[in-house]
C-alpha cells in the first residue's frame, strides 16, 4: 500500500462468530436510548430538581444534541446500516445523500437491533408531540422552545432516516401517492363473488 493511497474501511462487518447474536451492538442499542429517554426524563422531573429554566433548558438541549448526534452518525450506521448527511460542492449547492448498506459481504442488522433503532425512531417524536400540545395548551411558553427543540432534532433524524430506508433518490410524497394509487387500482379491479 502507498502512502497516500485510499484505503476503502469496512465499518459494518464482524466476523462470524457475531453473525448468530440477537444484539451484536448492545453498546450502540443502550445510547440509542440512553440520550433520548434522559432528556424527556429531565423534561418531565427537572422542576424537582431546580427551579432554574435555563439550567433545564440547557440540560435538556444538551441531551437532545448528544442524541441527535448518535443516532445520526453512529447507531444508524450500526443497527440498520442506513447513514444520510448533507454536502456541499464547489458552487456552494447543498446536496443531501441518504444512503442504505447494500454490500453483499456484510451482515445484516438483526431484528433485535432493527426493532430497538425504529421503535426508539418513531415513538421519541410522538413523545415531543404530545409535549408540544400540552404546553401549548397550557400556554407555558418557555417550556415551549424546549419541546420545540426535541421535536425537531427527533422528526429530523426520522425523516432522514425514512429517507434511507425508502430510498434516497426518491420524493416520499411520490412514494406515498403511488401506494395510495396501487391499492386503489387493486380494489377496483379485484372482482367480488357474485350469487348465480
Amino acid at each position: 500500500m502507498e502512502d497516500g493511497e485510499d484505503v476503502a474501511l469496512d465499518f459494518g462487518s464482524e466476523d462470524d462468530a457475531m453473525r448468530h447474536k440477537r444484539v451484536r451492538h448492545p453498546v450502540a442499542c443502550f445510547f440509542h436510548l440512553f440520550f433520548r429517554v434522559l432528556a424527556i426524563i429531565t423534561y418531565l422531573f427537572c422542576g424537582l430538581f431546580s427551579n432554574s429554566f435555563v439550567t433545564s433548558f440547557v440540560i435538556i438541549v444538551m441531551m437532545l444534541s448528544l442524541d441527535f448526534w448518535t443516532v445520526k452518525n453512529i447507531t444508524g450506521r450500526l443497527l440498520v446500516g442506513l447513514r444520510w448527511w448533507n454536502h456541499v460542492d464547489e458552487d456552494g449547492k447543498s446536496h443531501w445523500i441518504f444512503e442504505a448498506r447494500k454490500k453483499p459481504g456484510t451482515l445484516l442488522p438483526t431484528a433485535a437491533e432493527s426493532r430497538v433503532f425504529w421503535l426508539g425512531l418513531i415513538i421519541c417524536p410522538i413523545i415531543w408531540s404530545l409535549f408540544f400540545f400540552g404546553t401549548l395548551f397550557a400556554l407555558k411558553l418557555n417550556w415551549l422552545a424546549v419541546v420545540v427543540v426535541g421535536l425537531s432534532l427527533s422528526a429530523a433524524n426520522l425523516y432522514g432516516y425514512i429517507r434511507c430506508k425508502v430510498g434516497g433518490k426518491k420524493k416520499l410524497s411520490s412514494i406515498a401517492t403511488n401506494f395510495l394509487g396501487q391499492q386503489i387500482l387493486q380494489r377496483a379491479t379485484a372482482t367480488t363473488p357474485t350469487d348465480a
